[in-house]
């Protein structure tokens, strides 16, 4: 016998930092977006005009539900990779993607700047794809379950920018208030 641990104990090893990512990456996305009121039922995103590719509003909960599970048990990996050649690197740059990542919905659904939260976004396709790299270098696995959310990112990057393109004045836009009938 020359290994150290066994097949088994290293898989609940890889258990423990995925029950511990996922439910963290998931409510922080989750508390992001509930704090910024991000997507449809929001008045002032209700009020833009919207491109014609802009999927249905129940799908994007669903989409960064599943992404976000992806990125968690993603990062898990690479945590696990003890010793493994860049593994410092990539966690910090997984860290700081995923701060941006936060930041962008009260960007754009809160503070309305639809510019900012564009260039935001693009900084933050560029931290993706390099966090990606790094995690494919780290465990092959580990890059091919962020590749979903590159391309979700690439997706939202262009209905942000056809947002602000359709919508110029969105920064000054005031939603209309709601009405009650007495």
């Amino acid at each position: 016998m020359n290994q150290i641990a066994s097949q088994g104990q290293l898989r609940l090893a890889y258990l423990r930092w995925a029950l511990f990512t996922v439910p963290i990456i998931v409510a922080l996305g989750f508390l992001s977006g509930r704090l910024a009121n991000s997507g449809y039922g929001n008045r002032w995103f209700d009020a833009l005009e919207k491109p014609a590719l802009m999927p249905p509003g129940w799908l994007f909960p669903v989409a960064w539900t599943i992404l976000y599970v992806l990125m968690a048990l993603a990062f898990a990996i690479v945590l696990h990779a003890r010793g493994a050649k860049g593994r410092g690197a990539a966690i910090a740059l997984f860290l700081v993607q995923f701060l941006l990542n936060l930041i962008w919905s009260p960007l754009f659904f809160r503070a309305h700047q639809v510019g900012g939260a564009l260039a935001l976004i693009l900084i933050l396709v560029v931290a993706v794809a390099a966090t990606t790299a790094l995690f494919w270098r780290i465990r092959r696995l580990a890059g091919v379950l962020l590749i979903p959310y590159l391309l979700w990112l690439a997706f939202a990057s262009f209905l942000n920018y056809e947002i602000g393109r359709l919508n110029p004045d969105a920064a000054t836009l005031v939603a209309p208030a709601l009405r009650t009938q007495i």
